[in-house]
């Protein structure tokens, strides 16, 4: 009796993530208004600024738009793999992907995003390196760098993880 009423508090605490996912979701939203501010702030200058100057600024768009991609990779699967299923059938633009995306793969998808945005940063500051320090290039090289080597650890471990127990491979 104790057992199955301590199961299903447990189980039913699953619902206290649902507030992080709203929060994820207004975060978005904030991200949005960032975006618009940078478009707004390009085009208004556009014409006066360099070819690198546009690049940066496009740069930075690029940026904001992998961190809200990784935000809806978390906010979407988050909830699917931890608060409750979603009916796939019931929304017919739902992509395919977040009605089977497991936790393993999530992982890995929000190591890459993580990557990508790291690239990202350090192109932009390889772009506008007379306003960057030699020591802030080294910095963000070796933060990418980590990056990059967490993520392909992080699939090598996943790959050993899923390894069929007969020895035979993929």
């Amino acid at each position: 009796m104790i057992e199955r009423v301590l199961e299903r508090l447990l189980f039913g605490s699953r619902w206290l993530l649902a507030p992080f996912y709203v929060a994820l979701a207004i975060g978005l939203i904030e991200l949005l208004v960032k975006t618009g501010e940078k478009v707004y702030d390009l085009s208004r200058s556009f014409l006066g600024l360099s070819e690198s100057g546009m690049i940066l600024g496009v740069l930075s768009i690029v940026d904001l738009t992998l961190t809200g991609s990784l935000v809806v990779i978390v906010i979407f699967s988050g909830y699917v793999n931890f608060v409750s299923r979603v009916d796939a059938s019931a929304h017919r633009d739902w992509p395919q992907w977040m009605a089977s995306i497991e936790f393993s793969e999530l992982k890995l998808r929000v190591m890459a995003s993580i990557v990508a945005i790291s690239a990202v940063k350090l192109l932009e500051a390889y772009m506008d390196i007379d306003q960057t320090s030699d020591r802030d290039l080294w910095f963000l090289a070796g933060i990418h760098l980590t990056f990059v080597v967490s993520a392909l650890l992080l699939a090598f471990a996943d790959r050993l993880g899923h390894r069929p127990e007969n020895g035979a491979t993929h």
